[in-house]
């Protein structure tokens, strides 16, 4: 049986990772090595990003709650427990957008929540 050499698809492994690393200043965007160590760090970082992005934007959301909250008298905890006993099931995303765009609703939602405490 005839040998196969590995050049074709070695190739086309390094036209990929080099391919990632445009734009990479130096010997990163150049050399096969250094590019796919670059290309590697890069794509793991991405990843973590990715997963970082969502506690980032449920703490914003979080932050935006608690400030509409305590201009209605409550804190954080304590309107989300309203809200809870009171059988309002809204998402953290929903509750922010609310405070934001309409803080006549959300003000409605704050007096139910701490009827429901009290």
């Amino acid at each position: 049986m005839a040998r196969i050499k590995g050049a074709i698809g070695a190739k086309k492994r390094h036209k990929r990772v080099l391919k990632l690393a445009k734009g990479y200043r130096g010997a990163r965007s150049k050399q096969y090595r250094i590019a796919k160590q670059s290309v590697m760090r890069a794509l793991n970082t991405a990843y973590a990003g990715r997963k970082q992005r969502k506690r980032d934007m449920r703490s914003l959301w979080i932050t935006r709650i608690n400030a509409a909250a305590r201009m209605s008298g409550l804190s954080y905890s304590n309107m989300m427990h309203g809200l809870k006993l009171a059988g309002v099931e809204i998402n953290r995303k929903m509750l922010a957008d609310l405070a934001v765009t309409d803080p006549d609703g959300f003000k409605e939602l704050a007096d139910l929540a701490k009827a429901k405490i009290a």
